[in-house]
């Protein structure tokens, strides 16, 4: 039996394992698993790989995306430059990691922005899913600034996003857990009676697939996309990384 799963400190959100286990079903994939597997800290993944056998594959979620990098045997030249890894090919007691979110936020904002390229965008949080979409930005260059509560993390923190600042950035990017199920009501700290029809936003938050932040950027004018589509694009690729390294 392949055995597959995702990594994180806390996936009661994850859809990962459903969608996984559908596309086995579709697929008529009788030899294959997709486990969730919470780690109260990194560390745990040692014992992780040697108690579940036959495991050839990972993804990696919140907040391991760049924790794992220590881990690692070996690392593709696109998650090197990105920073941050979220698929793990396990091959003859290998790893190597990969990056498979830029594929789904390129795919996501290529919709979103149906040829309307932004001037500037602000990018809400820090993280392992934050230096993905830094990447594929800088490849677009499109100007971006980062927000954090921590000012030393960020070129903005919250308190500094005024009405200037949102106009000059028509693209926002929601990097963050706010809103995540079972908080659902939560949002970004953003002056949303800023946003209007000239603003893009999206929330890579998939569970809600309608997120509060989507809600209250709809109701001003702005365009909204959520995670569903990244989570699906990503999901793909990491399968298509996983058997590439293993047919036959």
């Amino acid at each position: 039996m392949r055995r597959y799963g995702l990594i994180g400190r806390s996936l009661a959100h994850s859809f990962s394992q459903r969608y996984f286990e559908r596309k086995f079903t579709l697929e008529h994939i009788v030899d294959a698993e997709y486990g969730l597997y919470e780690l109260a800290d990194i560390a745990d993944l040692e014992s992780l790989l040697s108690t579940v056998s036959d495991l050839r594959g990972l993804n990696v979620t919140i907040p391991y995306k760049q924790a794992i990098l220590p881990y690692l045997d070996s690392i593709s030249l696109e998650a090197k430059d990105v920073g941050a890894v979220n698929c793990i090919d396990i091959c003859r007691g290998r790893m190597t990691g990969y990056n498979t979110d830029v594929e789904g936020i390129r795919s996501t904002l290529t919709a979103l922005t149906s040829g309307r390229m932004p001037h500037a965008a602000l990018i809400l949080g820090s993280g392992g899913a934050s230096k993905a979409v830094q990447f594929v930005l800088s490849q677009w260059d499109i100007p971006y600034s980062l927000v954090s509560r921590d000012s030393a993390k960020g070129n903005l923190t919250y308190d500094e996003l005024d009405a200037e600042v949102m106009r000059a950035h028509d693209l926002i990017v929601n990097t963050t857990p706010l809103g995540m199920w079972p908080n659902v009501t939560d949002a970004p700290r953003l002056p949303y009676e800023s946003l209007s029809h000239k603003h893009m936003i999206f929330d890579l938050i998939y569970n809600p697939e309608q997120t509060a932040l989507m809600q209250l950027a709809s109701a001003r004018g702005a365009a909204v996309a959520g995670g569903m589509e990244m989570l699906v694009v990503q999901a793909e690729a990491s399968w298509r990384i996983w058997n590439r390294q293993h047919l036959g």
